[in-house]
């Protein structure tokens, strides 16, 4: 039987997505969880892997059991044995064609980013933050730049092993999350048919350095022209970056797999 999971975790606490040697990686704790149900080892498969630092309100993963267990003891009882931070929101029972990495024909991510003078104690690692005033319009008017195929050479990581830098992104948006007295947050909201290893980061980098004023809106259409990450601003924090959503075609029938912060107020 093979089974999908909507999963949200928090990252700050973990060494990212993948498994690692010292089993400090979210994989690691939800493989672990989910074998005390099944009773058997167990290997998942996730829509996208995340850095370490960056959290996720929609993983989509998918595992194979020979166990028969009623469906919702994929969920309460996996959380029983997950850290607070990490959590199954359900579970779908799924065809065994259905792969959550490769059946995913779209990936979105949200950052939040903190523009005031002194960063948040309570969100330091929930959100990025930059202490000088950001242009707002000028920052929306400069990720206008990115929506479309393009090669994101300039916004990949040197380590990145993807076969290739092209990539279309369908949606790439910022808006003014939320304004207090001491400052304001700003949203940047991501789709793409899939991601380069640090791209939305990167993306942040470069939209942070048109905001400060250090660079017009049409940068971006340079930096992209120009393939050179050694050219472009350095990679933004993790704090604030999540993965908001997995998009699959319905023929699957799986639940809700696209989240927002905005449920996070």
């Amino acid at each position: 039987m093979r089974v999908a999971l909507r999963v949200a975790y928090e990252g700050t606490t973990f060494c990212g997505w993948q498994s690692q040697s010292s089993a400090c990686g979210v994989q690691d704790a939800l493989e672990a969880a989910i074998a005390s149900i099944a009773l058997h080892p167990i290997r998942i498969h996730a829509a996208g892997r995340t850095d370490t630092g960056v959290h996720a309100l929609s993983q989509i993963v998918h595992f194979d059991t020979t166990s028969t267990r009623p469906i919702t003891a994929w969920v309460r009882g996996v959380n029983a044995y997950l850290p607070e931070t990490v959590r199954v929101e359900w579970a779908h029972e799924v065809d065994n064609e259905f792969h959550a990495r490769f059946s995913a024909r779209s990936r979105s991510y949200q950052y939040l980013l903190y523009n005031a003078a002194v960063a948040s104690a309570l969100m330091a690692s929930k959100a990025g933050w930059f202490h000088l005033p950001l242009d707002f319009e000028a920052m929306r008017e400069a990720a206008a730049c990115l929506v479309g195929e393009h090669d994101f050479s300039a916004f990949r990581a040197s380590e990145c092993q993807a076969s290739s830098p092209i990539r279309t992104l369908h949606q790439a948006e910022v808006s003014i999350f939320s304004q207090g007295a001491n400052g304001q947050y700003f949203r940047f909201d991501f789709s793409a048919n899939a991601f380069l290893q640090h791209q939305v980061r990167n993306m942040i980098g470069a939209l942070v350095y048109v905001g400060k004023g250090a660079h017009p809106p049409e940068y971006i259409k340079e930096l992209l022209e120009k393939r050179d990450r050694t050219l472009s601003p350095p990679t933004f924090s993790p704090s604030g970056l999540y993965l908001t959503g997995v998009g699959y075609d319905e023929k699957w029938g799986l639940p809700e797999s696209q989240s927002s912060l905005q449920a996070l107020v």
